[in-house]
């Protein structure tokens, strides 16, 4: 699992572009017109607006006269313009457009990567951070990289950003709640390592494929990005399942030691009650999953892959493997809860089998009520006969 999950680590996020469309759509071959044309940055142009401050209108509006030459705005921009011209990666940079009034000029740049390479990533970068700032301060000009590849940067490293927030609060709430339903240290820290392994697994065997190309050929896709949005989706998704999965193996299990107070043997009877069913079910989800891969459409195709690798993984490897072996080797510490923490969470009866003592078992004189046997008058005659 973690050799599967191993290429996750050189995940980049983005959005591909026309050239992994389908060769038979006209995106496609538009694309490779284009690029062959004016070469492949010429599909993704990234535009640089700049307010070019002025003097002029500002003084003449605070009630001053003030001379200042005509073409001042117009020689910022060229300084603008003449510093992206000859930064690494610029192919070529059109003239710069200004408004009537002369306060905004656009300047459209053409990259010599095309919009889902990870050079046009870095070039939005070196130009935010180390080309555009100086002459900034020294024209007083208020500068922004953007059009529409810059845009898809931004969105990919937004969420890359947010992600680590999302899988942190998601899991600290699901160990929460798995640590009150089954009253154990162990499962919560064992859940949410399991579920992450799983995730990951998936998203290695996305990246092998869709940005490596390992086996392009045979899916019918280029090596590109992972779309910004397929992460999220996957582990809000994937991480739901296998909790669905967790919760269903775990509670027979948690049942049968409650009966029995033998761990191995829980554990063996609940994977043997529930294995059927928890491969039966994800059978079917993989089965669905990987009709995605019928399409033609390149995210489509990593939805479905990563969805149904997930799920395979998840129910044949973590569940029906790792999760008993776990359980197992554990031993009895798996059920183990401090006392004081015990005290502290609430108490869920999520069999629903168990009467609680109290007065839902017993009448206003402390009597066993009518049908339902005294737990602790049985436990005495057990021990009694003893």
């Amino acid at each position: 699992m973690l050799l599967i999950a191993a290429p996750a680590t050189a995940l980049r996020l983005g959005s591909s572009d026309a050239s992994n469309d389908p060769a038979g759509q006209t995106t496609h071959a538009a694309y490779e017109l284009l690029a062959q044309g004016f070469g492949e940055g010429f599909n993704g142009p990234l535009l640089v607006v700049a307010k070019v401050p002025n003097p002029k209108r500002e003084a003449a509006e605070n009630g001053v006269l003030l001379t200042e030459p005509a073409n001042a705005g117009k020689t910022s921009v060229e300084r603008l313009r003449s510093a992206i011209a000859v930064t690494p990666g610029v192919v070529s940079v059109a003239p710069a457009r200004l408004n009537p009034t002369g306060e905004v000029a656009t300047i459209t740049v053409y990259p010599r990567s095309s919009p889902q390479a990870y050079a046009t990533t870095q070039l939005v970068s070196r130009l935010r951070e180390h080309v555009v700032p100086p002459i900034a301060r020294r024209t007083g000009m208020t500068v922004y990289v953007g059009g529409v590849t810059a845009g898809a940067v931004d969105f990919a490293t937004t969420l890359g950003h947010k992600l680590p927030l999302f899988i942190g609060v998601v899991v600290l709430l699901s160990a929460l709640l798995l640590m009150v339903v089954f009253r154990s240290l162990v499962i919560p820290l064992q859940a949410a390592v399991m579920n992450l392994l799983s995730i990951g697994a998936s998203l290695g065997v996305i990246v092998a494929i869709f940005q490596w190309g390992w086996l392009g050929s045979l899916f019918g896709v280029q090596q590109g990005p992972i779309e910004s949005f397929i992460p999220v989706m996957l582990f809000a998704i994937v991480f739901g399942l296998s909790m669905d999965y967790e919760v269903f193996l775990v509670s027979r299990i948690h049942e049968r030691w409650t009966h029995t107070r033998e761990n191995s043997r829980a554990v063996a009877e609940g994977l043997a009650l529930t294995g059927r069913v928890v491969t039966a079910a994800a059978a079917i989800m993989v089965c669905v999953f990987l009709s995605f891969m019928l399409g033609e459409d390149r995210i489509i195709k990593e939805f479905g892959l990563s969805l149904a690798s997930a799920v395979f993984l998840d129910a044949l490897v973590v569940r029906c493997l790792l999760l008993p072996a776990t359980l197992d080797i554990i031993g009895r510490i798996t059920w183990a809860l401090p006392a004081w923490l015990d005290r502290l969470l609430p108490r869920v009866n999520v069999e629903g089998v168990r009467q609680r003592e109290g007065a839902a078992t017993r009448d206003g004189r402390g009597a066993a009520a009518p049908g339902i046997p005294s737990r602790r008058a049985g436990v005495a005659t057990e021990g009694a006969d003893g």
